[in-house]
């Protein structure tokens, strides 16, 4: 595991949570793929409480990019959750916003 990241992931009526702590950046991003990669999402959506993350570069959105690829293929959701102000700046400026489903931050 990258030293700074944490991944937790809880089950919930009809979806999937992972709760993703650190940065998502080119040291980071292959360990949150290896995370989802083993997840069977069976219809149920995939919600990342993102409000952890204190940096996300581009590797950071092209893992959410392939992300919401796989879940659209697998006729899945896919929710970001509490968005912290610099990735959704890198969304806003890379056009990529209204590719995503964005919610609130999840309370416990």
């Amino acid at each position: 595991m990258h030293p700074t990241l944490t991944i937790d992931t809880t089950a919930q009526k009809g979806r999937t949570v992972l709760t993703i702590t650190g940065s998502l950046d080119m040291d980071s991003c292959p360990h949150i793929t290896a995370a989802t990669d083993i997840l069977v999402l069976e219809g149920h959506a995939l919600a990342l409480d993102l409000s952890g993350v204190t940096f996300m570069d581009s590797s950071g959105l092209n893992m959410l990019l392939n992300l919401r690829n796989r879940t659209q293929a697998e006729n899945c959701a896919l929710e970001l959750s509490g968005l912290p102000d610099q990735p959704l700046r890198v969304l806003d400026i890379t056009g990529a916003r209204d590719l995503f489903i964005l919610r609130p931050a999840l309370t416990p």
